[in-house]
């Protein structure tokens, strides 16, 4: 009798333990997909409709915005320069970050500890504290208002050697070791053997900051000031959000942004598992 009243109890904690769960989660993805929705469906409203706010649904679709955005305005064009610049700083990001993580990792030398410290310590540094400098130099190899200019100045991604060190800390030691007398170079062992090895790290890091990147405003607006160099949140504010509030179309700023983010979210479709992998910290060894 005990045996079976303990198993009854024990199914009915684990019961409502998921039941528990389950109400949790659908409550913070009710909040958490909110705005997202209400995006959605303010991009198919009326200019009065969106300003209305006892109205929720649109009366009647207005798919013109989204025809509006595609063809009658440079949000395209934006994109596009968004996306093949954060492609480019990404993959330039990637080999610095490795080449830096690799070395810290398996490379033995007197100031490997003080290197890391250095390189922590300026990840600490506020942002902002960069801008004067860095302005300064590209000012100084004629690189203000192009994209080698936002290209050069985001070559390195402290954040990004960061995830890389602690997945190559994973990988035993002895593997490079044994590649390297292998006659492996160092090159060769960290794309050969300790890149694949940490592929979900190395997706991790490329994602968000590939998300980063298309969607950063600050920089690249103090450095740039031509239409045709501006990245895609500098031309969303230029197209529909350099007039004062009132004569803003939020319809259209709606449906801007809502064709901004496909992107990003066809490319977090594509390197979910590994992104979410990567964020685990889970690098596995099979032998």
């Amino acid at each position: 009798m005990n045996t079976r009243y303990s198993d009854k109890r024990s199914l009915s904690v684990r019961i409502l333990s998921i039941i528990g769960k389950v109400l949790i989660l659908g409550v913070t993805s009710m909040f958490t997909a909110f705005p997202f929705v209400w995006m959605v469906l303010s991009m198919l409203k009326t200019k009065t409709e969106v300003m209305n706010p006892n109205s929720f649904f649109p009366a009647v679709p207005q798919w013109s915005n989204i025809t509006k955005v595609l063809f009658d305005s440079n949000i395209p064009k934006y994109m596009w320069n968004s996306t093949w610049v954060s492609i480019v700083i990404v993959a330039i990001q990637i080999v610095t970050g490795a080449m830096l993580a690799y070395a810290l990792v398996f490379l033995k030398f007197r100031t490997n500890k003080i290197l890391f410290t250095i390189v922590m310590a300026t990840y600490m540094l506020p942002v902002a504290a960069t801008y004067i400098p860095s302005y300064i130099i590209l000012a100084n190899w004629n690189m203000l208002d192009s994209f080698r200019g936002i290209i050069i100045s985001s070559t390195v991604s402290i954040f990004g050697i960061f995830l890389l060190r602690q997945g190559f800390m994973q990988i035993p030691k002895g593997l490079v070791e044994a590649a390297r007398m292998d006659g492996a170079t160092h090159w060769r062992a960290l794309w050969e053997v300790v890149c694949p090895m940490t592929k979900s790290s190395f997706i991790t890091f490329g994602l968000m900051n590939f998300i980063s990147t298309y969607n950063n405003y600050m920089w690249p607006s103090l450095i740039t000031k031509t239409k045709d160099v501006y990245l895609v949140s500098q031309g969303l504010r230029s197209e529909f959000l350099a007039n004062t509030a009132v004569n803003i179309d939020w319809a259209l700023v709606m449906a801007s942004s809502a064709v901004v983010i496909v992107p990003l979210l066809v490319l977090f479709a594509f390197t979910q598992k590994w992104f979410i992998n990567g964020i685990g910290g889970e690098t596995g060894i099979k032998g």
